[in-house]
Protein backbone atom coordinates (compact mmCIF):
# COMPACT_ATOMS: atom_id res chain seq x y z
CA UNK A 1 0.00 0.00 0.00
CA UNK A 2 1.77 3.20 -1.28
CA UNK A 3 0.95 5.84 1.38
CA UNK A 4 -0.52 9.42 0.40
CA UNK A 5 2.00 12.03 1.87
CA UNK A 6 -0.91 14.19 3.27
CA UNK A 7 -0.61 18.15 4.86
CA UNK A 8 -3.46 20.49 6.80
CA UNK A 9 -3.96 23.43 6.34
CA UNK A 10 -4.76 23.82 9.87
CA UNK A 11 -4.02 22.37 13.18
CA UNK A 12 -7.15 23.66 15.69
CA UNK A 13 -9.82 21.37 17.03
CA UNK A 14 -10.73 19.68 13.46
CA UNK A 15 -6.98 19.28 12.51
CA UNK A 16 -6.53 18.18 16.37
CA UNK A 17 -9.61 15.91 16.23
CA UNK A 18 -11.41 15.18 13.62
CA UNK A 19 -7.95 14.65 10.48
CA UNK A 20 -4.72 13.78 12.22
CA UNK A 21 -5.37 11.03 14.23
CA UNK A 22 -7.19 8.88 11.31
CA UNK A 23 -4.45 10.36 8.72
CA UNK A 24 -1.71 8.96 11.44
CA UNK A 25 -3.50 5.87 12.17
CA UNK A 26 -4.33 4.92 8.40
CA UNK A 27 -1.43 2.60 6.64
CA UNK A 28 -2.95 4.03 3.43
CA UNK A 29 -2.00 7.76 4.45
CA UNK A 30 1.45 9.79 5.68
CA UNK A 31 0.69 13.16 7.83
CA UNK A 32 4.08 15.02 6.45
CA UNK A 33 3.10 18.43 7.06
CA UNK A 34 0.57 21.25 8.52
CA UNK A 35 0.35 24.53 8.41
CA UNK A 36 0.35 26.53 11.58
CA UNK A 37 0.70 30.58 11.18
CA UNK A 38 1.45 31.28 14.52
CA UNK A 39 1.92 28.92 17.24
CA UNK A 40 3.73 25.39 16.56
CA UNK A 41 1.36 22.78 17.98
CA UNK A 42 1.58 19.84 15.79
CA UNK A 43 5.15 18.84 16.73
CA UNK A 44 4.29 17.82 20.08
CA UNK A 45 1.71 15.46 18.80
CA UNK A 46 3.24 14.37 16.09
CA UNK A 47 7.45 14.46 15.95
CA UNK A 48 8.74 15.28 13.37
CA UNK A 49 5.78 16.94 11.11
CA UNK A 50 7.10 19.48 9.19
CA UNK A 51 5.55 23.01 9.69
CA UNK A 52 4.85 25.80 7.54
CA UNK A 53 3.37 29.10 8.27
CA UNK A 54 2.30 30.08 5.03
CA UNK A 55 0.10 28.59 2.82
CA UNK A 56 2.30 28.73 -0.02
CA UNK A 57 5.37 27.46 1.40
CA UNK A 58 3.21 24.29 1.99
CA UNK A 59 1.91 24.29 -1.97
CA UNK A 60 5.47 24.28 -3.18
CA UNK A 61 6.38 21.22 -1.10
CA UNK A 62 6.68 18.84 -4.28
CA UNK A 63 6.38 15.62 -1.59
CA UNK A 64 3.02 16.10 -0.46
CA UNK A 65 0.00 14.69 -2.82
CA UNK A 66 -2.98 15.19 -0.45
CA UNK A 67 -4.40 18.67 1.47
CA UNK A 68 -6.74 18.86 3.48
CA UNK A 69 -8.68 21.72 3.96
CA UNK A 70 -9.88 22.56 7.26
CA UNK A 71 -9.81 26.32 7.98
CA UNK A 72 -12.68 28.70 8.59
CA UNK A 73 -15.38 28.07 5.80
CA UNK A 74 -15.68 31.37 4.19
CA UNK A 75 -11.79 30.38 3.28
CA UNK A 76 -12.40 26.88 1.62
CA UNK A 77 -13.29 28.01 -1.75
CA UNK A 78 -9.91 30.47 -1.85
CA UNK A 79 -8.01 27.56 -0.29
CA UNK A 80 -9.38 24.82 -2.41
CA UNK A 81 -8.67 26.63 -5.55
CA UNK A 82 -4.74 27.17 -4.58
CA UNK A 83 -4.70 23.45 -3.55
CA UNK A 84 -6.01 22.19 -6.95
CA UNK A 85 -4.15 24.90 -9.05
CA UNK A 86 -1.16 23.51 -6.95
CA UNK A 87 -1.95 19.82 -8.05
CA UNK A 88 -2.19 18.53 -5.35
CA UNK A 89 -5.20 16.21 -4.17
CA UNK A 90 -7.86 18.45 -1.97
CA UNK A 91 -10.20 16.55 0.94
CA UNK A 92 -12.43 19.59 1.56
CA UNK A 93 -14.26 20.13 5.28
CA UNK A 94 -18.37 21.31 4.60
CA UNK A 95 -19.40 23.42 3.24
CA UNK A 96 -17.10 23.36 0.29
CA UNK A 97 -17.60 26.88 -0.63
CA UNK A 98 -20.68 29.40 -0.38
CA UNK A 99 -22.20 29.15 -4.28
CA UNK A 100 -22.60 26.76 -6.84
CA UNK A 101 -20.79 28.95 -9.52
CA UNK A 102 -17.50 28.52 -6.88
CA UNK A 103 -18.14 24.34 -7.31
CA UNK A 104 -18.50 24.77 -10.86
CA UNK A 105 -14.73 26.57 -11.21
CA UNK A 106 -13.52 23.82 -8.67
CA UNK A 107 -14.90 21.21 -9.91
CA UNK A 108 -13.32 22.29 -13.39
CA UNK A 109 -9.85 22.93 -12.08
CA UNK A 110 -9.85 19.71 -10.64
CA UNK A 111 -10.51 18.02 -14.06
CA UNK A 112 -7.81 20.33 -15.80
CA UNK A 113 -5.30 19.98 -13.36
CA UNK A 114 -6.27 15.55 -13.41
CA UNK A 115 -6.73 15.64 -9.33
CA UNK A 116 -9.44 14.62 -6.87
CA UNK A 117 -11.20 16.75 -5.05
CA UNK A 118 -13.23 15.20 -2.09
CA UNK A 119 -16.10 16.35 0.51
CA UNK A 120 -15.18 15.60 4.27
CA UNK A 121 -18.54 14.53 4.61
CA UNK A 122 -18.21 12.30 7.97
CA UNK A 123 -21.62 12.27 9.45
CA UNK A 124 -22.00 9.64 6.65
CA UNK A 125 -20.05 7.40 8.98
CA UNK A 126 -21.97 8.33 12.24
CA UNK A 127 -22.96 5.13 13.76
CA UNK A 128 -26.77 6.28 14.39
CA UNK A 129 -26.99 7.61 10.63
CA UNK A 130 -25.45 3.94 9.38
CA UNK A 131 -28.39 2.07 11.81
CA UNK A 132 -30.86 4.33 9.94
CA UNK A 133 -29.48 3.16 6.38
CA UNK A 134 -30.00 -0.58 7.97
CA UNK A 135 -33.60 -0.23 9.26
CA UNK A 136 -34.33 1.17 5.87
CA UNK A 137 -32.96 -2.46 4.15
CA UNK A 138 -34.04 -4.18 6.36
CA UNK A 139 -37.64 -3.00 7.05
CA UNK A 140 -40.85 -2.71 4.83
CA UNK A 141 -41.69 1.08 5.14
CA UNK A 142 -43.79 1.17 2.31
CA UNK A 143 -43.86 4.03 0.36
CA UNK A 144 -42.29 6.46 2.69
CA UNK A 145 -44.23 9.72 2.42
CA UNK A 146 -42.19 11.97 5.60
CA UNK A 147 -38.70 12.27 6.77
CA UNK A 148 -36.81 14.35 9.53
CA UNK A 149 -33.61 15.19 10.10
CA UNK A 150 -32.37 17.52 12.97
CA UNK A 151 -29.24 18.45 14.51
CA UNK A 152 -30.14 20.18 17.70
CA UNK A 153 -27.37 21.76 20.54
CA UNK A 154 -28.77 24.56 22.90
CA UNK A 155 -26.36 27.43 23.35
CA UNK A 156 -27.53 30.99 23.59
CA UNK A 157 -23.61 32.47 23.85
CA UNK A 158 -22.14 33.79 20.91
CA UNK A 159 -19.10 31.39 19.73
CA UNK A 160 -15.35 32.93 20.46
CA UNK A 161 -14.69 32.02 17.08
CA UNK A 162 -15.17 35.45 15.29
CA UNK A 163 -16.07 34.24 11.59
CA UNK A 164 -18.41 32.02 12.86
CA UNK A 165 -20.51 35.00 14.52
CA UNK A 166 -20.14 37.43 10.73
CA UNK A 167 -22.29 37.65 8.07
CA UNK A 168 -20.06 36.97 5.71
CA UNK A 169 -19.57 34.01 2.81
CA UNK A 170 -20.59 30.79 4.23
CA UNK A 171 -21.44 31.90 7.60
CA UNK A 172 -24.30 31.07 10.30
CA UNK A 173 -25.79 28.10 11.35
CA UNK A 174 -27.06 26.83 7.58
CA UNK A 175 -23.71 26.63 6.60
CA UNK A 176 -22.37 25.24 9.51
CA UNK A 177 -24.28 22.25 10.98
CA UNK A 178 -27.04 22.20 8.29
CA UNK A 179 -24.64 20.62 5.59
CA UNK A 180 -24.39 17.13 7.74
CA UNK A 181 -27.70 16.73 8.27
CA UNK A 182 -28.75 18.32 4.61
CA UNK A 183 -25.93 15.65 3.12
CA UNK A 184 -27.35 12.36 4.88
CA UNK A 185 -31.31 13.80 3.47
CA UNK A 186 -29.25 14.01 0.08
CA UNK A 187 -27.67 10.79 0.27
CA UNK A 188 -30.92 8.77 0.84
CA UNK A 189 -33.36 10.89 -1.31
CA UNK A 190 -31.48 12.98 -3.89
CA UNK A 191 -32.09 16.14 -5.22
CA UNK A 192 -35.50 17.33 -4.37
CA UNK A 193 -38.29 18.84 -6.81
CA UNK A 194 -37.98 21.92 -5.17
CA UNK A 195 -37.53 23.38 -1.59
CA UNK A 196 -38.16 26.01 1.23
CA UNK A 197 -36.15 27.72 3.88
CA UNK A 198 -36.52 29.59 6.95
CA UNK A 199 -33.65 30.85 8.56
CA UNK A 200 -33.92 32.81 12.15
CA UNK A 201 -31.59 34.31 14.24
CA UNK A 202 -33.05 33.62 18.24
CA UNK A 203 -30.10 34.17 20.43
CA UNK A 204 -29.19 37.25 21.74
CA UNK A 205 -27.23 39.60 19.47
CA UNK A 206 -27.17 36.98 16.67
CA UNK A 207 -26.01 38.40 13.78
CA UNK A 208 -26.32 34.82 12.11
CA UNK A 209 -29.14 32.78 11.45
CA UNK A 210 -28.88 29.66 14.24
CA UNK A 211 -31.94 28.11 13.68
CA UNK A 212 -32.12 26.86 9.78
CA UNK A 213 -35.48 24.69 8.58
CA UNK A 214 -35.75 23.17 5.12
CA UNK A 215 -38.62 21.51 3.45
CA UNK A 216 -37.16 19.32 0.25
CA UNK A 217 -40.40 18.36 -1.64
CA UNK A 218 -40.43 15.36 -3.87
CA UNK A 219 -42.77 13.39 -6.04
CA UNK A 220 -45.21 11.54 -4.85
CA UNK A 221 -45.80 12.97 -2.00
CA UNK A 222 -42.65 12.60 -0.27
CA UNK A 223 -41.77 15.67 2.11
CA UNK A 224 -38.17 15.69 3.99
CA UNK A 225 -37.64 18.08 6.36
CA UNK A 226 -34.05 18.74 7.76
CA UNK A 227 -33.75 21.27 10.72
CA UNK A 228 -30.64 22.67 12.82
CA UNK A 229 -30.90 24.81 15.73
CA UNK A 230 -28.84 26.07 18.72
CA UNK A 231 -31.42 27.05 20.59
CA UNK A 232 -33.78 23.47 21.56
CA UNK A 233 -32.85 23.03 24.92
CA UNK A 234 -35.03 18.96 24.46
CA UNK A 235 -32.86 16.44 23.27
CA UNK A 236 -34.82 15.42 20.16
CA UNK A 237 -34.79 12.66 17.65
CA UNK A 238 -32.01 12.89 15.35
CA UNK A 239 -34.04 10.80 12.90
CA UNK A 240 -37.91 10.07 11.62
CA UNK A 241 -39.30 8.29 9.30
CA UNK A 242 -42.66 7.92 8.21
CA UNK A 243 -43.81 4.92 5.74
CA UNK A 244 -47.43 3.57 4.83
CA UNK A 245 -45.99 0.40 6.57
CA UNK A 246 -44.32 1.67 9.05
CA UNK A 247 -42.44 4.50 11.63
CA UNK A 248 -38.71 4.66 12.76
CA UNK A 249 -37.09 6.41 15.07
CA UNK A 250 -33.89 7.22 16.32
CA UNK A 251 -31.86 9.70 19.19
CA UNK A 252 -28.92 10.89 17.54
CA UNK A 253 -25.78 8.80 19.49
CA UNK A 254 -22.72 8.21 17.82
CA UNK A 255 -19.86 8.84 19.89
CA UNK A 256 -16.76 9.40 17.99
CA UNK A 257 -16.38 13.27 18.73
CA UNK A 258 -16.42 13.18 21.79
CA UNK A 259 -14.01 9.99 22.16
CA UNK A 260 -11.84 12.23 19.63
CA UNK A 261 -11.96 15.00 22.09
CA UNK A 262 -11.21 12.86 25.15
CA UNK A 263 -8.14 11.78 23.37
CA UNK A 264 -9.11 8.21 21.88
CA UNK A 265 -7.39 6.89 19.03
CA UNK A 266 -9.57 5.46 16.20
CA UNK A 267 -7.90 2.39 16.12
CA UNK A 268 -9.11 1.85 19.84
CA UNK A 269 -11.15 -1.26 20.07
CA UNK A 270 -13.72 0.54 21.46
CA UNK A 271 -13.94 3.22 19.16
CA UNK A 272 -17.37 4.44 17.78
CA UNK A 273 -19.02 1.33 19.99
CA UNK A 274 -22.06 3.21 20.61
CA UNK A 275 -23.22 2.48 24.60
CA UNK A 276 -25.04 -0.62 25.24
CA UNK A 277 -28.29 -0.84 24.65
CA UNK A 278 -28.14 2.14 21.99
CA UNK A 279 -31.08 0.94 19.47
CA UNK A 280 -33.28 2.56 16.82
CA UNK A 281 -37.36 1.49 16.74
CA UNK A 282 -39.80 0.40 13.81
CA UNK A 283 -42.76 0.52 14.22
CA UNK A 284 -45.22 -1.29 11.98
CA UNK A 285 -49.32 -2.00 12.71
CA UNK A 286 -50.75 -5.36 12.14
CA UNK A 287 -54.38 -5.85 13.04
CA UNK A 288 -54.63 -3.41 15.27
CA UNK A 289 -51.50 -4.71 17.42
CA UNK A 290 -48.28 -2.65 17.40
CA UNK A 291 -45.41 -4.50 16.66
CA UNK A 292 -42.15 -2.97 17.97
CA UNK A 293 -38.62 -3.86 16.47
CA UNK A 294 -35.22 -2.73 18.17
CA UNK A 295 -32.52 -2.54 15.64
CA UNK A 296 -29.43 -2.55 18.24
CA UNK A 297 -26.61 -0.07 16.94
CA UNK A 298 -23.59 -1.68 15.88
CA UNK A 299 -20.00 0.74 16.19
CA UNK A 300 -19.08 2.76 13.26
CA UNK A 301 -15.36 4.72 12.36
CA UNK A 302 -14.14 7.84 10.26
CA UNK A 303 -11.57 5.59 9.47
CA UNK A 304 -14.44 4.32 6.55
CA UNK A 305 -14.33 8.04 5.19
CA UNK A 306 -10.49 7.72 4.83
CA UNK A 307 -10.55 4.40 3.15
CA UNK A 308 -12.83 5.87 0.65
CA UNK A 309 -10.45 8.65 0.21
CA UNK A 310 -7.48 6.03 -0.22
CA UNK A 311 -9.54 3.74 -2.85
CA UNK A 312 -10.76 6.78 -4.82
CA UNK A 313 -6.90 8.43 -5.05
CA UNK A 314 -5.36 5.23 -5.51
CA UNK A 315 -7.56 2.88 -7.04
CA UNK A 316 -9.71 4.66 -9.13
CA UNK A 317 -12.38 3.94 -7.31
CA UNK A 318 -15.71 5.97 -7.32
CA UNK A 319 -16.39 7.97 -4.22
CA UNK A 320 -19.37 7.66 -1.83
CA UNK A 321 -20.21 12.01 -1.47
CA UNK A 322 -20.69 12.69 -5.35
CA UNK A 323 -20.03 15.77 -7.33
CA UNK A 324 -24.02 16.00 -8.23
CA UNK A 325 -25.08 15.48 -4.16
CA UNK A 326 -22.80 18.60 -3.19
CA UNK A 327 -23.96 20.70 -5.86
CA UNK A 328 -27.26 19.90 -5.14
CA UNK A 329 -26.62 21.01 -1.33
CA UNK A 330 -24.75 23.88 -2.25
CA UNK A 331 -27.64 25.29 -4.63
CA UNK A 332 -29.73 24.81 -1.43
CA UNK A 333 -27.29 27.12 1.02
CA UNK A 334 -27.05 29.01 -1.39
CA UNK A 335 -30.60 29.51 -1.82
CA UNK A 336 -32.52 32.67 0.04
CA UNK A 337 -34.64 32.01 2.58
CA UNK A 338 -39.05 32.49 1.66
Amino acid sequence: MAAITSALLAYGMSGKIFHAPFLAAHEGFSLSAVLERHEQKAEKDYPGIKSYNNIEALLADPSIELVVVNTPNNLHYEHTKAVLEAGKHALVEKPICAKPEELEVLFSLADKMGVQILFYQNRRWDSDFCNLKMALKKNDFGHIHEAHFRFDRYNLSLSPKKFKETPIDASGIQYDLIPHVLDQAIALFGAPEKFYKRLCKLRPESQVDDFCSLQLSYPNNQEVYVVASLVTAAIMPAFRIHGQNGSYEKMRSDVQEDQLKAGWKPTNPEFGKPPEGTVGTFVTRKEQHIFSIHMIENPSNYLKLFDAVYQTIREGQDYPVTREQIMTQIKILAAPAN
